[in-house]
């Protein structure tokens, strides 16, 4: 057969899956409307355990990786309940909705404020109309006055913070909040033909834009940048110059919206970009108890002290989660502020009712913005013991849970030289738990976090990523920057290698664990690593643990070979006491007269730790052993131990790794150290 007769046959797949899928949001439907007739939950989350369990079995038994499943039908689910929920909301307010609406936005057809609001009223009946406003008091007032049914402006961003403009009208609009959408900003660099970056001379965009993208920006030489309204504006322009040497920044849907090419993709520095926005409208909207809601207000307290916690401990006592405290100076006043608050919880909930009305006694100004779905629908996953049980031959991870970890003595009568105020036990009695990009060290459940010696090519560390996300471990290592006694060792890949690393993270949605070697280079390492290493020959860098004192990302810490316990406890405290808190201990072997093995994995230092600090603590049999068939049987006992996980080292051909090959396990090994 030739290309043609393939491709013509992959388009008739293509054509049964959407067929497919239009069949189930018919199915959806009737099920959304016998679950609001009886009153049902809408997310049942056992249930989709149980459908996620059976179609990653279902996978591997047709040849699709549980992760390619994952993550098909995470979106097949998540468009379920937002249309199940956006069923139940209309019918609670159908005395509010329209078929045929109108959508004011700031900018014009084709910036992030028009994608989003598109992806907000998507499956919404009728096409809305959507208005294009020249500002943010525009939109509001399109709103205020009739000629928009509906607003949508941007809030905050995860790069550069609130959007203080919008903030001030939020205070002065009559109006109310009613939902709110949070969309991934992609940049992207598009000019009107495919040229060269060399021959770019002029890069337009919105200034916040342009500023989210120096490090790309900088790689152009004798290149301007010049602000524009908005992305969209910068794209119309470079589209009517017809000028071969100016690009503009902008949204991938832009570049085809405008008929533009695009130059290079992602060109962010931070490739995590999020923009909230929130939906306004001239009256407030009732939200079913079985959707999970927020509510957003502005208050104001009293100039004196304790005003705010004051009014802050009201949502404590009424087990009130609050998500958003940012604050904004009251025009007219000096140094006095208004405080934008956003918190878990429906007004329509008696507890919240009753926490609104203590709340308005507590200060002196309170305005309530709305109650409204939240956008975040988190997504159900498996648990690894069923995975497993789904397959030996690609297997998940080990035990789920650490309930069988064996329990430390109050009173172990182990005495350790010196004093840790901050990391020991006298600090905090319970264990820390350190969350790295939504995973839990410290929790009931172990954690595996493995990956290559070093990061060797953007294949290798691809592969190596699919494969530590296939087995269930949770966290992806590798190095980058590599320190040998012998001068001929492999010395890593750089900053380009972590590039590599922090994009197979992102592709297999794993956290990234990288090591940093030197103060100098912290701060660049965290704008790309979830997770720093800092090696035992490291462990006493002290200029280099103040600066990660100083950053707010997690740092594992691991211990020296020749290091006593009360040595490694002090050397965490010196990152605990320069303000990060995130500590983790990593046990990787003590140097003894033993020889056959690299070092001597000491075990028995757990538990002491343990009864010691209240930072968790991971065990690395990798260096520990130095011999891969060492490693297996050394994680299995790290395991009965108590530690809060292990750390081992994988490659895909250990034979030709260009370093730790007599420590890495081969793949095969990692689902045997993940079965049992």
């Amino acid at each position: 057969m030739d290309l043609k007769t393939f491709r013509e046959r992959i388009n008739a797949i293509d054509d049964t899956i959407l067929d497919l899928l239009a069949q189930r949001r018919g199915l959806v439907r009737e099920v959304v409307r016998l679950k609001d007739r009886e009153k049902i939950l809408i997310r049942d989350a056992q249930r989709e355990e149980e459908l996620l369990t059976r179609l990653i079995a279902k996978g591997r038994e047709v040849g699709l990786d549980a992760h390619c499943v994952t993550k098909i039908f995470h979106e097949i689910i998540d468009d379920s309940v937002r249309s199940q929920q956006l069923f139940v909301q209309r019918r609670l307010n159908a005395d509010t909705e329209r078929r045929l609406i109108k959508v004011a936005y700031q900018g014009i057809d084709g910036n992030f404020s028009h994608l989003a609001a598109q992806k907000f009223f998507a499956g919404r009946g009728d096409e809305p109309t959507f208005i294009g406003c020249a500002r943010f008091t525009d939109v509001v007032e399109a709103v205020e006055e009739g000629q928009a049914d509906f607003g949508l402006l941007p809030v905050e961003n995860t790069v550069s913070g609130g959007i203080q403009d919008v903030y001030d009208e939020l205070l002065r609009m009559k109006l109310s909040i009613v939902g709110e959408e949070v969309f991934q900003v992609r940049h992207c660099l598009l000019a009107v033909d495919r040229v060269p970056l060399s021959r770019i001379r002029r890069v337009y965009s919105q200034y916040q834009a342009l500023a989210e993208c120096t490090r790309f920006l900088s790689q152009l030489q004798h290149c301007k940048t010049e602000p524009a309204t908005d992305t969209a504006m910068a794209v119309r322009k470079v589209k009517d110059d017809q000028d071969l040497s100016q690009a503009a920044i902008a949204s991938e849907e832009a570049a085809r919206l405008y008929g533009l090419e695009i130059l290079q993709r992602d060109i962010a520095d931070n490739p995590e970009n999020f923009t909230r926005f929130v939906v306004i409208a001239p009256r407030p909207v009732d939200v079913d108890p079985r959707i999970p809601a927020k509510t957003s207000l502005i208050l104001a307290t009293a100039h004196k002290a304790g005003a705010l916690m004051k009014a802050l401990t009201v949502l404590e006592r009424h087990g009130i989660n609050l998500t958003k405290l940012e604050s904004r100076p009251e025009r007219g006043t000096r140094f006095e502020y208004l405080f934008y608050i956003d918190f878990e919880g429906n007004s329509g909930e008696q507890r919240v009712r009753d926490a609104l009305g203590e709340l308005r006694a507590a200060t002196s100004f309170l305005k309530m913005l709305g109650s409204y779905p939240i956008e975040a629908r988190g997504k159900t996953k498996p648990k690894t013991r069923s995975i497993v049980a789904s397959s030996r031959k690609v297997a998940g991870a080990g035990r789920a849970t650490t309930a069988d970890r064996p329990s430390v003595p109050g009173d172990t009568r182990v005495h350790v030289a010196g004093t840790f105020p901050l990391a020991g036990r006298g600090a905090k009695p319970h264990d820390s738990v350190i969350s790295c990009r939504g995973v839990e060290i410290g929790g009931p459940e172990f954690v595996v976090i493995a990956g290559p010696c070093a990061v060797e090519s953007e294949e290798q560390i691809q592969a190596c990523a699919r494969q530590v996300r296939e087995c269930g471990g949770k966290i992806l290592s590798g190095g980058c920057f590599k320190l040998h006694a012998s001068p001929d060792g492999f010395p890593g890949l750089g900053f380009h290698g972590l590039e590599m690393l922090a994009q197979a993270g992102r592709c297999y949605d794993l956290p990234i664990l990288a090591e940093v070697i030197s103060a100098e280079d912290v701060e660049k390492v965290a704008t790309l690593a979830d997770m720093i290493l800092v090696g035992s020959y490291n462990m006493q860098n002290f200029s280099l643990l103040g600066e990660l004192g100083g950053i707010n990302r997690p740092v594992m810490l691991q211990r020296a070979p020749s290091a006593s316990l009360g040595e490694f406890l002090e050397a965490a405290e010196q990152v605990v006491a320069r303000g990060n808190h995130q500590v983790i201990l990593c046990e990787r072997g003590i140097r003894t007269f033993e020889t056959t093995p690299r070092n001597t994995l000491d075990l028995g230092s757990i538990p002491i730790l343990k009864s010691l600090t209240h930072l968790p603590i991971v065990v690395d049999p990798s260096h520990a052993a130095g011999h891969r068939d060492l490693v297996l049987p050394l994680a299995i006992a790290a395991r009965g131990v108590g530690p809060h996980g292990v750390m081992v080292e994988i490659h895909l051909d250990p034979a030709g790794a260009l370093c730790g090959g007599n420590q890495a396990l081969s793949f095969d090994d990692l689902r045997e150290l993940m079965v049992r």
